[in-house]
């Protein structure tokens, strides 16, 4: 096939003299794109489509990657031959495909992009896949080269690529790497070159588009006579090459040449087309073979035998590079013979299905040498690239005759392309088979098999290139001193399901989604090693939230994620179908300030952490992308790992001024008290239809809190401690509790109820900054109250026949909370944890001061106890900041466990055996044996309300087990 382009030893000079004549011309240019938010290399260049490097840099950034599956293989980052001449045919600005296609095989034929089975060159259509030549990422990321001393080793290694090109993930488009030359003129991929002489301009200085040329040599001359109707003169002139349009496709023997015309007249024309295309099947297994053969004896003897790989790694370098090449040979040598065998016994062949039906079961190593062809690339590039005496090898070799042109990646393809053709050749056969040949029932059941291992190559092969894909960036990766996190990329279930390269004013980010983070890196590439740096710290998905421009990607860029109020979380049944619960969505918001360009993405990490980077897609297609797969992963998650759901339990009845404080549960959890900052109210969960009722008239209530055993709620409002009897309470008027009230304190810091030394408690506690005084009061059983009513304005002077005093005492510290224990009182305090013998008052501080495992918590300064829990025999400290165990007598216990916080919590609660830390944003749950993340519940202006189980001698072996926020 000929191919209209200037010879490479005279590209330079014509290139350079076309590139500056280009700069005047008008005629044959094209604007690039001009998006701001994309701003690609071209995007302000005019292509002058005689130069092939322009023309095949243009195409490379308008084409568009995706996978697509051919013949039962997924192929990643490819694009179909009928797209590929659109778009040249729009670059060069012609509507003639055929000088499209033609400009398209010119670069073909210098390896720019290939169809993905090697086997022709560009074709006009939808069914033919191809892709960019690619190239494995450099191996060489410790900073030492072999043959680091040699030039040409040297030079090799500069022109290997910094990306995956054409390679992706299963599932995912692919991104590969823009072609770029180098002022130094080395390329890391290099372009295409050359000048196609179809559409150049003409030399002559007079020639215009509208005016005849002089010159009978004029690119132009019949486009002109066209336009101004002439005739045409005598002369010379061009003609596309039609045959190089039309490949002629290698069809071996037809069946009708290699019988007896006596028998090609016997049979009906049905039979004859079986006898092709069983004629097809056979031939084309015979090519397999001989295909499978050439690497046996060309390149694997060649390179076992001769002194080009270094013996010492010569065995392991022809293991990964064929694989399991051999085992292939040998079955379908048995296959080829059986078939050969068959056609040389019949002149008409009745039936093959038995004889693949016998083979294909044996097709295990198809299945094997798919999975691990990418880490065959790979061992071939790094080769490659490192020795000299191995490239020269190579380019000899795939010039032999024997290779027909083919390059060994070619070879290397065969296998899994075979596999997938089988299924097309074997249906072909039962289309023209006949009802009563065995064929009829045997085929069906060799295409099953097939494609069951077809299934297997797929899901094998993406698992193995995503884990080689995890572990070249695990080598190349780098983070700042003191920032270094371990994402765990060697995880056997870890998952690369997105990259790609996001524009900000520093330069380009390389991004990486995985199936639990999302990663930005920085690509430095020095002289001797390449590099990604972390740019921000890895953000975990479930604290990930993202807003987006609204381009109109509809369910992507939807309503910032929902923020109900009055939620409460409970433990999700293993048997109940799982709800929808508060997870961040992709945010459409205006955010104001430099929004350069419309395809930005503002990426937000929740918790401790915090920061927000905005960047910039490349284009529509890479932002929708994004912000899919991100919202889907998210989702993926948020299913996998609930243990929690959120069920409203009122949604818009507390708004605007009137915001709960506090809550607390009785009646078996059936009802709930609110306080709120004008009263107390009253909601039964039996009817979440039904609004909360107000039956107290008070304000700025902190705390509440109910005794079931006792019929009694306490109530913290303007600091004051009071109690009323639960049958005094009035929904219909919210004035009439009052008149059973009794105030206990006033004055109050905080009051918290609870069960300790077999009774129930209430400890009511006024606290300054320097000293805290606890009241600890039990309540008055009811059967041994007076019968006396006094008046209102009595029992708020003091009157009191609800709670009487148990113990009361001192402590010089400020204190923030209180945690029953079975026999003594845990305060938390500035000073840490302190344990109170409710029996004899002492006082002493939980931590064991001699164990030195704890100085990391007595050299913390503003450290803040919030929560303890007994797990099994020892106790779970839980700090602002992290938690870790101790045992009974203080020391250290469980040294292994140890959880930082993600968030700055302001209240815990235990379901066990999960831990839940609030925070305003989101909640974290994490389990208490093992201190792991497992659900982050996202939300908006969270607060814990009520943690505990209701205080009751009833109650005293339950686990706290409910929650509100």
């Amino acid at each position: 096939m000929s191919v209209p382009a200037t010879s490479v030893s005279s590209r330079a000079v014509i290139e350079h003299h076309l590139r500056k004549a280009s700069r005047n011309s008008a005629g044959g240019l094209i604007d690039g794109r001009n998006s701001p938010a994309q701003q690609p290399r071209l995007s302000r260049k005019k292509v002058y489509p005689a130069l092939l490097s322009l023309v095949a840099e243009a195409f490379y950034e308008r084409i568009t990657l995706s996978d697509r599956i051919k013949d039962g293989l997924t192929y990643k980052a490819v694009f179909d031959g009928r797209e590929a001449v659109d778009k040249i045919a729009y670059i060069i600005k012609t509507t003639d495909r055929n000088l499209a296609l033609l400009l398209g095989r010119a670069l073909d034929a210098q390896k720019f992009f290939h169809d993905v089975t090697y086997d022709h060159r560009l074709r006009d259509s939808s069914h033919e896949l191809y892709q960019f030549r690619s190239k494995i990422p450099s191996p060489f990321v410790s900073g030492e080269l072999p043959n680091a001393g040699n030039a040409d080793g040297m030079l090799q290694h500069e022109r290997l690529t910094h990306k995956l090109a054409g390679i992706e993930l299963q599932g995912q488009p692919g991104s590969p790497t823009s072609p770029k030359q180098r002022d130094d003129g080395s390329d890391d991929t290099p372009l295409p070159s050359g000048v196609f002489t179809l559409l150049t301009d003409c030399y002559a200085p007079t020639c215009s588009r509208d005016r005849l040329c002089y010159s009978i040599a004029c690119p132009r001359r019949l486009e002109q006579q066209s336009r101004l109707n002439m005739k045409p003169q005598p002369g010379l002139s061009k003609q596309i090459s039609r045959e190089s349009l039309n490949d002629t496709t290698e069809t071996g023997s037809l069946w009708i040449h290699s019988v007896p015309a006596e028998i090609v007249a016997s049979v009906s024309d049905a039979e004859k087309k079986r006898q092709e295309a069983i004629n097809e099947v056979i031939y084309t297994e015979r090519d397999f073979v001989r295909d499978l053969e050439y690497l046996r004896d060309i390149w694997m003897k060649r390179l076992r035998e001769d002194d080009i790989v270094p013996e010492d790694r010569r065995a392991d370098f022809l293991t990964q590079v064929f694989w399991n090449v051999p085992e292939i040979i040998a079955v379908n040598m048995r296959l080829r013979d059986a078939l050969n065998k068959r056609q040389k016994q019949y002149a008409v062949v009745e039936r093959i299905g038995d004889i693949l039906l016998d083979a294909v079961p044996h097709f295990h190593p198809f299945v094997s040498y798919g999975a691990h062809q990418l880490w065959g690339k790979y061992e071939f590039e790094k080769e490659k690239n490192s020795n000299p005496l191995f490239a020269a090898f190579v380019d000899q070799t795939e010039r032999l005759p024997e290779s027909r042109k083919l390059e060994l990646n070619a070879y290397l393809t065969k296998p899994t392309t075979r596999l997938a053709r089988y299924p097309l050749l074997l249906e072909a056969v039962l289309k023209n088979t006949p009802d009563d040949s065995p064929d009829k029932t045997q085929l069906p059941q060799v295409i099953s098999i097939v494609r069951d291992f077809l299934a297997k190559v797929n899901a094998e092969s993406g698992k193995s290139e995503n884990r080689f894909n995890l572990l070249q960036l695990q080598q190349q990766l780098t983070f700042r001193p003191g920032e270094e996190i371990d994402l765990r990329l060697t995880d056997e279930n870890r998952e690369m399901i997105h990259k790609g390269t996001m524009n900000k004013r520093d330069g380009e980010i390389h991004v990486y989604l995985f199936d639990h983070a999302l990663l930005f890196t920085k690509f430095v590439k020095a002289k001797n090693h390449e590099q990604y740096k972390v740019y921000r710290p890895p953000i975990p998905l479930e604290l990930l939230v993202v807003a987006a421009a609204d381009d109109g990607v509809g369910s992507a860029a939807g309503t910032i994620r929902s923020q109900r109020k009055g939620q409460t979380l409970a433990k999700r049944n293993s048997f109940e179908k799982p709800k929808t619960s508060v997870t961040n969505v992709v945010a459409a918001v205006n955010i104001r300030g430099e929004t350069k360009g419309q395809f930005w993405i503002n990426f937000i990490y929740l918790g401790r952490r915090h920061y927000n980077l905005m960047l910039w897609a490349t284009s529509a297609v890479a932002h929708r992308k994004w912000l899919e797969l991100i919202l889907k992963q998210q989702q993926a998650i948020t299913e996998k790992g609930m243990i929690f759901d959120t069920v409203p339990l009122s949604e818009g009845f507390f708004s605007g001024p009137n915001k709960v404080n506090c809550a607390a549960p009785y009646s078996g959890g059936r009802r709930v008290v609110y306080g709120t900052d004008d009263g107390v109210y009253i909601s039964d969960l039996r009817d979440l239809h039904r609004d909360p009722v107000k039956v107290l008239a008070l304000l700025d209530v902190t705390q509440v809190d109910v005794l079931e055993d006792y019929q009694l709620l306490i109530v913290l409002s303007e600091r004051q401690v009071i109690t009323f009897p639960l049958d005094a309470l009035d929904q219909n008027d919210p004035m009439a509790g009052l008149k059973r009230a009794k105030r206990i304190s006033s004055h109050t810091s905080f009051f918290k109820a609870g069960y300790c030394l077999d009774r129930v408690l209430v400890c009511i506690v006024k606290s300054s900054q320097l000293s805290s005084t606890f009241k600890t009061l039990e309540p008055i059983d009811t059967n041994t109250r007076g019968r006396s009513k006094p008046t209102f304005k009595k029992l708020l002077q003091g009157g009191n026949d609800t709670l009487k005093i148990f113990r009361e005492f001192y402590i010089p510290v400020e204190s923030t909370s209180i945690h029953y224990l079975k026999t003594k009182l845990c305060v938390g305090c500035s000073k840490g944890f302190e344990i109170v013998d409710l029996e004899t008052l002492d006082t002493q501080g939980l931590l064991d001061p001699h164990d030195a495992s704890l100085e990391f918590v007595r050299r913390r300064e503003g450290l803040r106890p919030m929560a303890i829990y007994r797990i099994h025999n020892d106790f779970l400290l839980c700090y602002d900041e992290f938690a870790f165990y101790v045992n009974k007598n203080g020391r250290r216990s469980r040294k292994n466990f140890m959880v930082q916080w993600e968030g700055q919590p302001s209240g815990f609660a235990l379901h066990e055996p999960y831990v839940l830390a609030f925070e305003p944003s989101f909640v974290e749950v994490r389990h208490v044996e093992t201190g792991m993340l497992t659900q982050i519940i996202q939300g908006s202006n969270l607060r814990l309300l009520f943690a505990d189980t209701p205080p009751s001698v009833t109650n005293t072996g339950a686990h706290h087990n409910q929650y509100s926020g």
